[in-house]
């Protein structure tokens, strides 16, 4: 049955991208993000889906009229300066076998964010880009926080299989970026059954990214809690409401949590721990030795932690964004992916201090915010995880980049005298947020 619904969906949703091509975008992200499919049993499992929406809403952005280029910003350059980076790092790969297949997948996001913000406009269609990421991981972290309790912690919450986000720890950081979006839809969200919603599926998000028992994700989650309530228009609602939440959260969590947690502390002890700065040893051992594009993906086998590591027996993965673009694409390549990071948090930056005295634009200021905390919250979990080509926090550049296209066009014209809207998401005039 599931394989049915998954597939009307899909296929239903085909002709009307061809009259409304960002509606192949948010198909895009559905596919892509939530990975639907993963949750049937039969033929729609491996049904290529993803490929059929991308053909269809590149097609359709083709023979849409209007323009047809993405915001003006320098992170676009530095996006696609990054990607072509990557196609080289991958003819000087290590491995160029299994290199070319992984670059495949990643070439697809990259394309894929593009086209993205190629076709997102405008404050509505953004604003159901940004439902459409939160609902497809808040259905898994709703999901989690409820097993969580219905099991009392005692066992790990895991991700949708086949995705990037699959393990423990990387779905639990996935939790960690879409928790300040979701808080976002809800301080602009009209409708009280809403904005209660919304602050369920937020508890039960962090709920489920303590039940996965990673510990680079709750060093995440404090992070971005910090960071969350400097950015807060409403701090001594939210502050109150994390000094009750968080506590009792984490007093909920059974004691092998709690062991497990304590390990942070005495890291030297703990076997993970050590593989993965053995790994890190060795992505900057190998950048050193290939210091223009590193060795490529996949480069973490018997081979190569045999010629770079400290303790080659000891293989794993690089459990660190940072470290994992270092030794796959070398130090231009760290050097283009922090750039892309500067630049759009100084996006974030400008939108901000730009929108501080036009009250139709604060939602502006409000989402720059959250996603400037959705970074914060990836950067510090990153340093943990091997998720450089995890596709949602590029969407959230994205969608950043769009926000501050739609700032700029609206500071060319005169401001309005009032702000609103109406229906389920519309949005109502907010106070601004601090800029960082």
């Amino acid at each position: 049955m599931r394989d049915i619904v998954i597939t009307l969906i899909v296929f239903a949703s085909l002709p009307y991208t061809f009259k409304k091509p960002y509606i192949g975008a948010l198909m895009w992200i559905w596919i892509s993000v939530m990975n639907p499919h993963r949750l049937s049993w039969g033929f729609a499992y491996d049904f290529p889906f993803a490929a059929i929406i991308a053909a269809t809403t590149m097609l359709a952005l083709l023979v849409a009229p209007g323009p047809k280029r993405p915001p003006s910003s320098p992170a676009v350059p530095v996006l696609v300066a990054f990607t072509i980076w990557m196609c080289i790092s991958t003819i000087f790969a290590i491995n160029p076998g299994e290199s070319f297949v992984m670059l495949q997948r990643v070439f697809k996001i990259m394309l894929m964010n593009l086209v993205v913000m190629m076709l997102i406009r405008n404050k509505e269609q953004l604003h159901l880009m940004l439902w459409t990421l939160a609902g497809s991981l808040a259905y898994y972290g709703v999901k989690g926080g409820v097993f969580t309790i219905a099991t009392g912690g005692s066992f790990r919450v895991w991700g949708p299989e086949g995705s990037f986000i699959y393990g423990n720890n990387e779905v639990a950081l996935a939790f960690v970026v879409i928790i300040p979006i979701l808080y976002y839809l809800h301080l602009v969200s009209v409708k009280k059954w809403l904005k209660y919603g919304l602050l369920g599926a937020i508890g039960l998000c962090a709920l489920a990214s303590l039940g996965s028992y990673s510990r680079g994700a709750l060093l995440a989650l404090v992070g971005m809690c910090g960071f969350l309530w400097l950015k807060s228009p409403k701090k001594a609602a939210l502050g109150t409401g994390m000094a009750l939440m968080l506590p009792l959260l984490i007093l909920f969590m059974p004691a092998q949590w709690t062991e497990r947690m304590d390990t942070i502390d005495n890291y030297q002890e703990d076997g993970s721990a050590m593989g993965r700065i053995n790994a890190w040893q060795m992505a900057t051992n190998l950048a050193i030795d290939r210091p223009l594009t590193g060795g490529g993906f996949e480069i973490y086998d018997a081979y190569v932690f045999g010629r770079y590591a400290p303790v080659p027996n000891d293989i794993h993965a690089a459990h660190s964004i940072y470290f994992q673009c270092l030794g796959e694409h070398g130090f231009i390549g760290l050097g283009l992916y922090l750039a892309l990071i500067v630049i759009c948090w100084r996006r974030a930056k400008w939108i901000i201090r730009q929108t501080a005295k036009r009250d139709d634009l604060k939602w502006a200021a409000q989402l720059a915010g959250m996603i400037q905390v959705s970074m914060i919250g990836f950067g510090v979990g990153g340093a943990f995880l091997s998720l450089l080509y995890f596709d949602v926090p590029y969407y959230l550049m994205g969608a950043l980049l769009v926000t501050g296209q739609i700032v700029q066009d609206a500071l060319q014209q005169p401001a309005p005298a009032t702000a609103g809207g109406s229906g389920p998401h519309a949005i109502a005039a907010q106070p601004t947020v601090k800029q960082a």
